[in-house]
């Protein structure tokens, strides 16, 4: 049984990955890179916390979420806490289509 789920998380997550990372680039576009020191990418604040929330969203949801959510608080690889942010998804998510599984 273990093993029927995590093949079924697997596929999910390879089908939806695509997509939630175009999604998040497009989000992330004239956000400043992560200002902390201790940053290891150029990506901006909280964009890894929105992939691995919009990734298990679609997993558990199947659809796009809509209107505005906010993104949980995070933790650094310090442990210093990042804030809770809003995410409009209407925008990111316009004229995209989601198949069914």
């Amino acid at each position: 049984m273990f093993s029927q789920n995590t093949n079924r998380r697997n596929q999910l997550e390879a089908r939806y990955r695509p997509i939630v990372e175009e999604i998040v680039e497009q989000w992330a576009i004239g956000k400043p890179p992560n200002p902390s020191p201790a940053a290891t990418s150029s990506k901006p604040s909280g964009y890894f916390r929105l992939t691995n929330w919009l990734l298990d969203y679609l997993m558990v949801h199947g659809e796009f979420p809509k209107g505005v959510h906010m993104m949980p608080e995070g933790r650094d690889r310090f442990g210093e806490l990042e804030p809770s942010f809003p995410v409009d998804f209407d925008p990111l998510t316009e004229g995209r289509i989601l198949t069914k599984p």
